[in-house]
């Protein structure tokens, strides 16, 4: 989520990435407005929605695309699910104001489905499932994130340890990251 959100141009974008979804609806509000930066004009719940909101016609105004990314969105309670909801309807008569991006875990899926949460659900229009890497995938992506790490070639992983560590991730790249971390 970090490489995609410095990867969008900041003239023409506006980000903000909450990563700790363990909020209350009032605090979720509040964590928006900190991280994009808007000032704290009042603290009550209409006065952080009134801040957001003259926030987003300003960019609006100037041409930019606001994004908000909450990552561990399946960790969100459906009271904080709402408030996304209501934010989501911050818009002109022409567009919206404000792209959500919800990325989680696949009990997502299930949380979304729950009948108090079929308006939210229903205003979902993209919606992208990672699917678990190939063993040939594993491979390149514990490369990749060696590399990052500062890896130049050593320590490295035999081909029977990489067939080990997808066998017991199932691809899945946070298993992945585990379980090369702990050979390592």
């Amino acid at each position: 989520l970090r490489a995609f959100l410095t990867q969008l141009d900041p003239d023409r974008y506006r980000t903000a990435l909450i990563f700790n979804p363990c909020l209350s609806a009032p605090d979720l509000l509040e964590a928006v407005n900190r991280e994009f930066g808007i000032a704290a004009e009042g603290t009550g719940h209409t006065a952080l929605l009134e801040n957001l909101n003259r926030f987003l016609i300003r960019q609006n105004e100037e041409k930019r695309i606001v994004v908000l990314v909450i990552d561990e969105a399946q960790n969100l309670r459906p009271e904080v699910l709402e408030q996304i909801r209501l934010i989501s309807n911050l818009e002109t008569d022409r567009e919206k104001l404000l792209q959500i991006v919800l990325s989680g875990q696949p009990e997502m899926v299930q949380l979304l489905e729950r009948k108090e949460l079929r308006q939210l659900n229903q205003r979902i229009v993209v919606r992208y499932h990672l699917r678990p890497m190939t063993p040939h995938d594993t491979s390149l992506y514990i490369l990749h994130r060696m590399k990052v790490a500062g890896a130049k070639g050593t320590p490295s992983f035999t081909k029977g340890s990489v067939q080990r560590i997808y066998r017991y991730s199932g691809g899945l790249p946070r298993l992945v990251n585990i379980a090369a971390d702990r050979s390592l």
